[in-house]
This record gives C-alpha cells, structure tokens and sequence, in this order.
C-alpha cells in the first residue's frame, strides 16, 4: 500500500465518521427531557442549571426563544412554551443538546436547563459558555 493510498482511506474514514455523527437521527423521547425531573448524569457531558428570575414565564420564554435562534448552529428540537429542546452543532456537526423547563414561581419564573453533548465524554467549554450566555442574557 502506498502512502497516498493510506491517506485516501483516511480521508474516507474521516468523512463516514463525520457523516455519522453529523447525519444520524436523534430521537425526540430521548433527547426532549423535563430538567425538572432528570437526574444529572455522572459523566462530564451535562450541565444542569437552576435560575430564578423575576419575569412571568411567557416574557422569559420569548427571551430566551430570541437568545437560541440568535446562536448560530442553533435551532428548535421538540417542545413549545415553557418547556423546550434546542440542538446546537459544533462547527464539526456534533450536537449538543439544551432543554429548558419554565416554572411560574412566587410571581417570576423558575429556569431548569439540562444540556448534555450527545458523543463527546464531557461537554465542551463553548458549550458552557453558551448555555451560561443563554442564562445571563435572561
């Protein structure tokens, strides 16, 4: 086998792995869960945030609505109103997910996020600093 025979298969094994995690469909029943209610994961590929703010859920979900479409690889997954999935993909294609539980409390709204990265053992600091953004930007 010559060099540029090795580096032709590699450069095929790259693309079908990319391909791979770029293509493969995700399932709403798994990847759509009620931060209210999950149990935050051992492994380092989750973040789970909890924030009180004083506005009525209606007034944070257009906010924070505004904030996902504003990130760039970002769009809606599953849910509507107060509890909603967002996918975010790394400039690879690799998805991230972010859901958000709204909560009417004591006159403003409690705000649960549960982000977790689907392949990737722990969740990159971009992704942090997104969903940390998403949270101050509210």
């Amino acid at each position: 086998m010559s060099f540029l025979d090795a580096v032709v298969i590699l450069l095929v094994a790259a693309a079908v792995a990319w391909a791979f995690l770029r293509y493969t469909p995700s399932d709403s029943q798994d990847w759509h869960v009620d931060p209210a209610t999950v149990r935050k994961s051992r492994r380092p590929n989750n973040l789970l945030l909890r924030k009180q703010v004083a506005l009525p859920p209606d007034q944070v979900a257009a906010q924070l609505e505004a904030e996902a479409l504003a990130t760039p690889r970002t769009k809606a997954f599953a849910g509507e109103g107060f509890h909603r999935t967002w996918i975010t993909r790394s400039p690879l294609g690799i998805p991230t997910f972010t859901s958000v539980r709204l909560v009417a409390e004591g006159g403003g709204t409690l705000v649960i996020v549960y982000a977790r990265a689907r392949y990737l053992s722990r969740l990159p600091s971009a992704e942090k600093a997104r969903v940390k953004a998403w949270m101050a930007a509210i």
